[in-house]
């Protein structure tokens, strides 16, 4: 961009009547995307009749759970509307207990984008007011530093969201422009006064499933970029180890037509367009001759899981919520994140079998007796001293390593509920350790996979490059742009990270999967 063009404007998406897309959610976490009120009338209009339901209640001294009770079994204790106003204050003060490491601002910005989304609906009886405030705070990048540990899913997200609580208030700290920062002294400079919480809109900001919700969305986007790249690494597998194409036939997986599979096969048929090998074997080991198999159940969960995540992120999910038409509060239970856990425990799934699928890939390549003649470990010195130099032989190590890590974190979380707090919240969905360990396993499973992308690329460079259709060969020039071929012993963590950072920003030629649901979007 230069200084005579127009400055570009992030595009608008608007909460509260539209269902906001797992899309949506990601561009609002980058700055790609505004998040604006829908100013519908009638909307605008249920927000307003929804606050003033609580009011109502206050004034005739109802009895309504978290506006005139305490909180979760301590609701049998009454609240004199004289004292109302305080709970919500109370309530993100006593939840202030996060443990662990923060939140990202990537992930701080997706939670305050998706508990904006619910509240916009208009049921949970908070003000205008305070949706438009989440907004400016997304707007401006003023993100609450969040605990990521101690949620475990039912009631939602408590005990990290207070900290989105806290910060509308002016309390605890915020991530503003690369610092951590005092929440009031940013509020302050940039003019925006604390909000003092009325009844009912502490409970409101807390009692949801965005901390998961918003951490699986941005993992669901990666799960579908890693497919990408393992279906491009396994048909640059079969080609650099002279696999056989056959095992990618339409007629086989027309024969057993799971849409995932076949749009692999599919995809690795096209990439492997202009190639030019011998088989050296009938059949393949299955890590080749299997991939779109693997490969493809990623992509069949795909759907299903945007599904979940989606529903989650347009539903209403605090307690109690609020019935404008009828005037009536509605008890239940939405804020149960075992949609969430279901597609986060999904994801860790199919990613660690696609990293399980890569690592044995690589070991194919640097072994001898499998790797159809290529020099043992990928190395490329070819004089006296070549017995000296190892190549990959520590790369596949470290994949090891990392897949082994990924797989251990596949068990269920939700098969891990315990009771807790005097046994109101006695079944729960631990879905916000599902949606952290989902981000962990995408994290070793990316690892692993431009492990694998940087021995294939070696292995085309031994092999010679004429040999190599386009697809293949453009891959392997965005490699070389980045990393050196491994002539000689070196280091090899940094061109690790410069192919990670590279995948995570898009830079990638990776292939688009056609006949899949998710490509008719």
């Amino acid at each position: 961009m230069t200084a005579s063009d127009p400055p570009t404007t992030p595009r608008q998406v608007a909460l509260g009547l539209r269902d906001p897309s797992i899309e949506d959610i990601c561009d609002l976490a980058h700055g790609r995307a505004c998040a604006v009120l829908d100013d519908d009338a009638a909307l605008r209009a249920r927000l307003e009749q929804s606050r003033a339901m609580v009011d109502r209640a206050l004034s005739e001294g109802r009895r309504v759970y978290g506006i005139t009770t305490g909180y979760g079994a301590s609701a049998r204790f009454e609240v004199e509307a004289a004292h109302a106003e305080v709970l919500p204050l109370h309530l993100l003060r006593y939840h202030g207990c996060g443990t662990g490491a923060a939140l990202s601002e990537l992930e701080s910005a997706a939670v305050v984008a998706v508990r904006a989304a619910s509240l916009s609906r208009g049921y949970s009886g908070v003000r205008v007011e305070l949706v438009e405030r989440l907004l400016e705070l997304l707007r401006r990048r003023i993100l609450p530093r969040i605990p990521e540990e101690g949620s475990v899913g039912a009631s939602g997200d408590l005990t990290p969201l207070s900290y989105l609580a806290a910060v509308v208030v002016g309390e605890r700290e915020v991530l503003f422009e690369g610092e951590v920062r005092d929440a009031s002294e940013v509020l302050g400079e940039v003019g925006l006064r604390p909000l003092r919480l009325r009844p009912k809109e502490g409970l409101a900001l807390m009692n949801g499933t965005a901390v998961m919700a918003a951490l699986g969305c941005l993992s669901w986007v990666r799960a579908e970029r890693l497919g990408r790249l393992a279906t491009l690494e396994s048909a640059m597998a079969c080609a650099v180890l002279d696999g056989v194409p056959g095992h990618f036939d339409e007629r086989i997986f027309a024969l057993k037509p799971h849409a995932g599979p076949r749009a692999v096969a599919a995809a690795m048929r096209t990439s492997l367009e202009g190639s030019e090998f011998e088989p050296a074997r009938v059949q393949d080991p299955y890590s080749l001759r299997c991939a779109p198999h693997v490969v493809g159940l990623l992509f069949d969960a795909l759907p299903f899981t945007r599904s979940l995540l989606e529903t989650e992120v347009l539903g209403v999910d605090d307690n109690p919520l609020l019935d404008p038409e009828t005037g009536r509060f509605l008890h239940g239970g939405n804020f149960y994140g075992g949609h969430v856990c279901l597609a986060t425990d999904t994801l860790k799934n199919v990613c660690a079998n696609v990293a399980d699928l890569l690592d044995r890939q690589l070991s194919l390549l640097n072994n001898p007796h499998t790797n159809a003649g290529l020099p043992a470990n990928l190395v490329a010195r070819e004089g006296e001293d070549r017995f000296t130099h190892h190549g990959f032989k520590a790369m596949e190590i470290t994949a090891s390593a990392l897949t082994a890590e990924a797989l251990k974190l596949t068990m269920p979380a939700s098969v891990f509920s315990r009771s807790t707090e005097s046994h109101n919240q006695d079944k729960v969905s631990m879905g916000a350790i599902s949606a952290r360990e989902a981000r962990r396993v995408l994290e070793l499973s990316e690892t692993v996979a431009v492990i694998h992308l940087l021995a294939l690329a070696q292995a085309m460079d031994l092999r010679g490059l004429e040999r190599f259709g386009p697809a293949l060969l453009a891959v392997h020039s965005a490699v070389r742009e980045r990393v050196a071929m491994n002539r000689e012993d070196r280091r090899m963590d940094l061109d690790i990270a410069r192919m990670l950072e590279a995948l995570r920003a898009d830079e990638l030629p990776l292939p688009r999967l056609e006949s899949t649901p998710e490509a008719a979007r």
